[in-house]
């Protein structure tokens, strides 16, 4: 799919919002719901979905973006202080050609470590105990506004 086109209120992180699929919640408040990505590219990789309804970031209001990114943020922060990693892999798609695979707009967190490939885009699915026990370390590091 390309930048331009009409959203789907069938996609997967619509469901998701509405309630309607299961996810591994990290965070939510009224912009975003956070959760972590059951196909992590490493351990802690956590997803921040706006919930303005856009395909990609190009679409988003002023608003909505910026509120999102401020929470990306909080929540990268919290990802530093919940599992220590190296570094941290900030990242945001925008069409197919760039990556994108869900067409609602979305923020990856990725922590990483020294000398540890990155995992494939969408690779094997986790254990859904270990993304729970990364999800409340890291909800429990989110500092409040």
């Amino acid at each position: 799919m390309s930048l331009d086109g009409q959203y789907d209120p069938d996609n997967i992180f619509a469901k998701i919002l509405r309630g309607e699929l299961p996810c591994v919640k990290v965070y939510e408040d009224e912009h975003v719901l956070s959760f972590m990505d059951i196909f992590p590219q490493a351990p802690g990789h956590v997803l921040v979905v706006p919930r303005e309804p856009a395909r990609n970031a190009l679409e988003m209001t002023d608003g909505a973006l910026q509120a999102a990114i401020v929470r990306v943020k909080r929540i990268a922060r919290a990802v530093k202080a919940a599992l220590a990693p190296d570094g941290i892999v900030l990242t945001q798609f925008n069409g197919a050609p760039a990556g994108q695979t869900v067409f609602h707009v979305h923020f990856h967190i990725i922590p990483r470590q020294d000398g540890v490939p990155l995992g494939a885009h969408g690779g094997g699915q986790a254990d859904m105990d270990v993304l729970q026990d990364q999800a409340t370390r890291i909800a429990a590091a989110i500092e409040t506004p």
